[in-house]
């Protein structure tokens, strides 16, 4: 009697991963690093383990509840990670596989991702429904389901996404400095070069010195502008804001005028481009304010709070000015971020200047005390 040969695929086939993350249970409390269960990726999923993890205000966004969220969750966006496993029809990337998941993916067939000059994806989780694609979560801790976020999920050993929310990276590239790639710096840095279009020459305004706004300033030093004027409540900024590329910082706290006039004298109205990193509705308005009022562009890098209005004259835009917003620099991600990955192998810019801090995972909540003390630009966490 010929025995049954179990087929090959049924041996390979990925079970569930019990390790450790950090999980938000509700809002204003403090990360619980926990044991979770990981479930295996389904058709066109990747499992990835996480090897280093940027903290970004985003993530302190969701804690304190001004960013949309379902709950519990895990948050992190900003990795790098190696693929563990894939789900069935998965093509562009295979277990082994170094990678950067994407918070702004790119299905390569919606509307938006056709258009040259789009990059917001139909598939984006931008409001939190904290799920993937087929409306399910991998995620289970102490027999509860945990949702997703922005269709990433970093702050854990290992993490379920979409096929078009990863891409391959440059093996050889540093997990703990390329993870910056995932967000901050490509956010800022596609700003200036991309969403922005910094001219040779110009002069740059740009408002709030995190992580974000300083790569704004390291993108308008590499499209040429020859005037950069750094602008923060916090002085302490300043030396590291000069470092990478700022001509001189100015702090609102200063002046008894308003900053967008303090700009105009110092410049003699020639801010071409100025840039807010912070989020606040009143410095979107100085940011829009400050800009030439003729032929000044400005751009909202910041992420706005949720269920507010914006007022403002309309006069600010009828003399032509432009008002653009900017997710994720403009990139595309997966047709973009391996090309920024391959810019920072040939050493075109240095992501050094933007890390501060270098962390175990467990060390995570001391880790967002440094973020929200001002004492770190960016804090990486290690796996």
């Amino acid at each position: 009697m010929q025995r049954c040969k179990v087929p090959d695929r049924a041996i390979q086939q990925p079970m569930v991963i019990k390790c450790k993350a950090a999980v938000l249970w509700e809002q204003n409390k403090p990360f619980s690093i926990e044991e979770v269960e990981v479930a295996p990726p389904k058709a066109k999923e990747v499992r990835i383990k996480i090897l280093a993890t940027g903290i970004c205000r985003s993530d302190d966004h969701v804690m304190k509840g001004t960013l949309a969220s379902k709950f519990p969750v895990i948050v992190g966006h900003e990795a790098v990670g190696v693929v563990e496993s894939i789900g069935e029809g998965v093509t562009t990337v295979k277990p082994g596989d170094k990678v950067i998941p994407l918070f702004a993916p790119q299905c390569r067939e919606c509307k938006s991702c056709r258009n040259p000059d789009a990059n917001v994806c139909i598939m984006s989780d931008f409001t939190g429904r904290g799920v993937l694609a087929d409306g399910t979560t991998r995620f289970t801790c102490r027999g509860k389901t945990v949702y997703h976020f922005v269709s990433t999920s970093t702050f854990t050993e290992y993490t379920v996404v979409d096929e078009f929310a990863v891409v391959k990276i440059d093996d050889a590239a540093p997990s703990e400095k390329v993870c910056l790639l995932g967000c901050a710096f490509s956010t800022g840095y596609g700003a200036a070069v991309k969403t922005g279009k910094v001219t040779p020459g110009s002069t740059c305004a740009v408002f709030g010195l995190g992580g974000v706004g300083l790569s704004v300033i390291m993108g308008c030093k590499l499209a040429g502008a020859s005037r950069i004027i750094g602008i923060d409540l916090n002085k302490d900024k300043f030396e590291k804001a000069m470092a990478v590329g700022a001509t001189e910082c100015i702090s609102p706290k200063d002046f008894t005028k308003p900053i967008s006039e303090v700009l105009s004298e110092m410049t003699e109205d020639t801010v071409g481009y100025s840039f807010e990193a912070i989020g606040h509705l009143e410095t979107m308005i100085d940011a829009l304010k400050s800009c030439q009022k003729n032929y000044g562009t400005c751009v909202l890098v910041g992420i706005p709070p949720p269920a507010k209005m914006l007022a403002y004259d309309p006069m600010l835009l009828f003399m032509g000015r432009t008002w653009k917003g900017c997710i994720f620099g403009g990139w595309k991600s997966r047709d973009h971020v391996p090309k920024l990955v391959t810019d920072f192998m040939a050493k075109k810019f240095d992501l050094d200047q933007l890390i501060t801090h270098v962390l175990p995972f467990k060390s995570i909540q001391e880790g967002f005390e440094l973020l929200n003390s001002g004492k770190s630009i960016r804090t990486v966490l290690t796996f």
